[in-house]
């Protein structure tokens, strides 16, 4: 298994430079395609007696599509010398942006995305990363915006004996066979320690017999495990942290757990999340 075919997606409007130098780094290591994505929908602009004007539907439906634009500029420029093919999808929309790249998810082996930098009360830019994680049936690798072409050469996996793990540790498979030290790490109390440490010996075991240079550990779980968790993890210099997102559903939102939040919103580190 390898990653064939990398989905990246761009928020129109604002800086991708951390996701196309990571998709970049991706593209040329799997020898793969890229497929750039940018939607927007739009902006409800009411004034007066609630009416949108004709005049400012124009305007910012070009505003949008200057801004879709720029952001397939930007994604030709950064994967033309890298990726063995290039695509670009791109939409205006009425349903929501969420939606277009769940949907559009289909064609791709991995999903690589940003930290959401668009305005809280602006949704016509904005992409729920948690949305896209738990209803894409893909591996979506996130990436904070303040990260320095990382080389996703050091990798923690976040391990638990869960449906979600196994299932991020398989679709990270390809990553973690290329990187020089990965970590497999379960964070567990006293009474279940001995369960942990036969868990993490047999997915070291495993990804040993694919090739990975894995290892183990099972540090005792402080109160609070998302931050012990990204405490380790800057401890051991890992740029990319692997690990099972889980959610349920409440209202048509998904609601994650601390963990999952914690590393989706790291400044320091990429992701790999899979439901």
């Amino acid at each position: 298994m390898s990653y064939a075919t990398l989905m990246v997606h761009l928020e129109p409007g604002h800086s991708n430079k951390a996701v196309l130098d990571v998709a970049a780094r991706l593209a040329s290591r799997f020898k793969a395609r890229a497929i750039g994505i940018a939607a927007c929908q739009p902006l409800p602009v009411v004034y007066g007696d609630g009416v949108m004007s004709g005049e400012l539907m124009v305007q910012y439906s070009d505003e949008m599509a200057a801004q879709i634009l720029a952001a397939q500029a930007d994604f030709v420029s950064a994967l033309e010398t890298h990726a063995t093919a290039l695509e670009w999808r791109s939409a205006q929309l009425v349903a929501s942006v969420n939606d277009y790249v769940v949907t559009q998810a289909r064609c791709a082996d991995l999903i690589i995305t940003g930290v959401a930098t668009g305005d809280l009360f602006d949704s016509s830019h904005a992409l729920s990363r948690s949305d896209l994680v738990l209803r894409a049936g893909r591996p979506v690798l996130v990436v904070p915006s303040g990260v320095v072409a990382p080389k996703l050469d050091w990798m923690l996996v976040g391990w638990t004996d869960s449906r979600e793990s196994r299932r991020a540790v398989a679709d990270a498979l390809p990553l973690l066979k290329t990187a020089a030290h990965v970590t497999v790490m379960e964070l567990a109390d006293n009474d279940g320690h001995s369960a942990a440490q036969a868990g993490v010996k047999d997915v070291v075991a495993w990804l040993v017999a694919h090739g990975v240079a894995a290892v183990g550990e099972t540090p005792l779980a402080s109160d609070n495990v998302a931050r012990q968790l990204d405490a380790l993890a800057l401890e051991q210099g890992a740029d990319l942290v692997v690990a099972g997102a889980w959610g349920h559903s409440r209202l048509r939102e998904w609601v994650l757990g601390g963990v999952t939040r914690q590393l989706m919103h790291s400044a320091d580190r990429c992701s790999l999340l899979s439901h």
